[in-house]
């Protein structure tokens, strides 16, 4: 069995544990969820779907500063337009 290193996304520390899986319907085994002891925070190694990508976040909320549309950054990203509005609704 191989050994995989994980660090945490957010702090890049190696004190990280398994906490579950989180299933899909295109993968009904799951996809394995870590939590990181030093911040406490859920992460996973891979994501489906574009708009739960840390960088499409961030993408979202640079260009919704810099005057995008909620439907151009939607269309730029190829994200879906609700994916646009609850992320810039969760960051304010």
């Amino acid at each position: 069995m191989a050994k995989v290193d994980v660090l945490c996304r957010h702090c890049n520390s190696e004190k990280v544990i398994k906490a579950g899986k989180r299933t899909l319907k295109s993968k009904p085994d799951g996809i394995q969820t870590y939590k990181c002891k030093n911040c406490a925070k859920y992460f996973q190694l891979e994501y489906k779907q574009i708009g739960r990508l840390p960088e499409t976040k961030e993408s979202i909320i640079d260009m919704c500063s810099n005057g995008s549309g909620i439907r151009d950054t939607a269309r730029v990203l190829k994200i879906s337009t609700s994916t646009v509005i609850d992320t810039i609704k969760k960051s304010l």
